[in-house]
C-alpha cells in the first residue's frame, strides 16, 4: 500500500480543519509560555494553504509539499512558520517529481521534515519543541518499516504513537528554546505547543491513510 498524491492534498485539507478545531487549544497552550498566538498562526497559515491548493494540486507530490511549505512561511507568524516552512520545503524537494509514495518515500518526508525543523530551530532532544515530537516519530516509523515488510500503515501507527508520547513529554520539560524558554523553572508543567500542533499534524496523516 502506498501514499496516492490525492491522499497527500487529503492530508493538507485534513491538517487545515485540524488547525481550525484546534486553534483556541493550540493558542491557550502557547498563552502559558508562549505569545499566545500559535493556534491564530496555524489556523490562518493551513486555512490559506487549503484555499489556494487547488491551484497547485496538479502538480506531482513533491511540488504540492514545497509550495506549501513556500505558503507557511509567507503566512504563519512567529517561529512557527519557517520551521513549518522549511519543513515542508526540504520534503518537497526531496520528493521531487513523485506521483505516490511507498514506506521509505515516506521515511523520507518524515526526515526532511524533520531535518528541516533542526537547520531553522537548531532544537536539541528535550529542549521542549516540536522536534520532541518528530525526532521519535522518525525513529519509530524507521524501526517499525524494518519489523513490518516496509508496511505503510503500521509504520505510521508507530510513528503516530511515537510522536504522542513525544508530545505529551514536553510537559515535564525544562524550556531552553524561544519564548519559553524565558519562562526558566515556570515551562516547566506545561505541554508545548508545537508539539502538539505536530503531533496533530501527523496524526491528520495517519486519519487520511487510515481511511
Amino acid at each position: 500500500m502506498g501514499v496516492k498524491k490525492e491522499e497527500i492534498v487529503f492530508w493538507l485539507e485534513r491538517v487545515a480543519e485540524v488547525m481550525a478545531a484546534n486553534r483556541e487549544y493550540l493558542t491557550e497552550l502557547d498563552s502559558a509560555i508562549g505569545d499566545a498566538d500559535h493556534g491564530i498562526n496555524m489556523h490562518r497559515g493551513f486555512d490559506k494553504v487549503k484555499a489556494s491548493l487547488p491551484e497547485y494540486a496538479s502538480g506531482d507530490i513533491g511540488n504540492i509539499l514545497k509550495t506549501t511549505g513556500m505558503k507557511l512561511m509567507s503566512s504563519v507568524g512567529g517561529a512557527s512558520g519557517p520551521l513549518y516552512g522549511t519543513c515542508f520545503m526540504r520534503s518537497g524537494m526531496a520528493l521531487a517529481g513523485k506521483e505516490e509514495l511507498d514506506c521509505a518515500d515516506l521515511l523520507v518526508l518524515l526526515k526532511n521534515c524533520t531535518e528541516g525543523i533542526v537547520q531553522r530551530g537548531k532544537p536539541n532532544p528535550g529542549d521542549k519543541t516540536m522536534y520532541d515530537v518528530w525526532l521519535p516519530s522518525v525513529q519509530a516509523y524507521e524501526q517499525a518499516a524494518s519489523e513490518n515488510g516496509n508496511n505503510v500503515l503500521a509504520s505510521l501507527q508507530a510513528a503516530v504513537q511515537a510522536a504522542r508520547e513525544g508530545m505529551t513529554a514536553t510537559i515535564e520539560m525544562l524550556a531552553k528554546k524561544g519564548r519559553a524558554s524565558y519562562l526558566g523553572e515556570r515551562s516547566v508543567g506545561h505541554q508545548d505547543p508545537g508539539a502538539t500542533s505536530s503531533y496533530l499534524m501527523l496524526q491528520a496523516l495517519l486519519d487520511v491513510i487510515n481511511t
